[in-house]
């Protein structure tokens, strides 16, 4: 029987904590007010698709067996149909109000995230969030975490959330009074498909093969790594975990300060340690971080591109000439049945 729904799913931020997920690590994001709503009906045995930000719409029977022949974006809708098991399909109309693609705020995430509550039953959200991976997996080949899929499914208005990937545990905390956050388009797109995520993460787990998990290693464990490009990229995974914890501590004792130097630290190794950064993005880093009125900012999200977090005073407007926006945390997707 055909229902009509509204889904909307958000995207993301994360404060710190970025190439842990995947190890079982802490990370600290945050679900945005921004995101993505598709409206439509189920039903028709298809996913037929039209985005407003788009210039092809998607119309294809499901299941799908290549994925490959599916349009990029509407990957992701096919393969939450399949992982989802759901033949019924839907007929939807897609709204976002995050800049299209490439930004590092999880725009894939929650494009899958709202698909999945129309087509599966709505229960567990951990377990919906590992749904929501394995879709994404299969829709871009890349091994990814869980960080995204659990901070648009599980987000907490008002509140940045500490998440534990090996205990998939998540503590809402909230967000210091007299802290803004904004996130700053770098004007440089991203793909993961296409980026170095994959040769960073493979290096993550051949160091675990020496070393241990690298949720439970610490920086003495590091330096006993004995290639140069392994410890580096190992010591900034370490560290962002011991950053993820202290960043949650200078939330919880309202502490701008101690969170804007880790905020600074985070970023100096994301760049340094573990090269994802890029020109450009470093000119922008040093071009905000001059301005009044912001403490501290750093790339955000997997890499090589995408979109910048910046910690700072209240009504500050940061001087740039690409997108940006206040960031609210927001509660988490959600769904409604006419």
């Amino acid at each position: 029987m055909s229902r009509s729904f509204t889904a909307f799913a958000p995207g993301r931020v994360n404060l710190i904590g970025e190439h842990t997920d995947y190890t079982g690590g802490l990370v600290f994001p945050m679900a945005l007010d921004l995101g993505i709503t598709i409206k439509g009906t189920t039903g028709g045995g298809r996913v037929v698709a039209r985005s407003s930000n788009q210039s092809t719409d998607i119309d294809v029977a499901i299941p799908v067996q290549d994925l490959s022949a599916v349009d990029s974006w509407g990957r992701f809708l096919v393969s939450a149909a399949n992982q989802s098991g759901n033949t019924d399909g839907f007929e939807v109309d897609i709204d976002s109000n995050l800049p299209a693609g490439g930004t590092g705020l999880s725009t894939s995430t929650a494009l899958t995230a709202a698909a999945l509550l129309a087509l599966s039953d709505e229960g567990d959200r951990v377990e919906m969030a590992k749904l929501a991976r394995e879709s994404e997996m299969a829709a871009t080949g890349v091994q990814i975490g869980l960080m995204d899929q659990l901070s648009s499914l599980c987000g907490v208005a008002g509140s940045a959330l500490l998440i534990d990937c090996h205990e998939l545990t998540i503590d809402p905390v909230p967000v210091p009074d007299g802290l803004e956050i904004l996130i700053i388009h770098s004007g440089q797109q991203r793909e993961i498909a296409e980026s170095a995520y994959s040769t960073r993460r493979d290096a993550c787990f051949a160091a675990e093969k020496l070393i241990g998990p690298l949720r439970l290693a610490d920086l003495d464990a590091v330096e006993s790594l004995t290639d140069p490009v392994m410890k580096m990229r190992v010591r900034h995974v370490v560290g962002d975990n011991h950053r993820v914890r202290a960043m949650a501590d200078a939330f919880r004792a309202n502490d701008i300060d101690a969170a804007s130097e880790i905020l600074d630290a985070g970023h100096r190794s994301y760049a340094d340690d573990f090269e994802a950064s890029t020109p450009k993005i470093e000119e922008l880093i040093v071009h905000l971080n001059n301005q009044p009125g912001i403490h501290a900012a750093r790339l955000t999200g997997g890499g090589f591109g995408g979109s910048l977090v910046a910690f700072a005073e209240p009504g500050t407007d940061p001087n740039v000439d690409t997108w940006w926006a206040r960031a609210v945390p927001s509660d988490g997707a959600h769904i409604t049945w006419d």
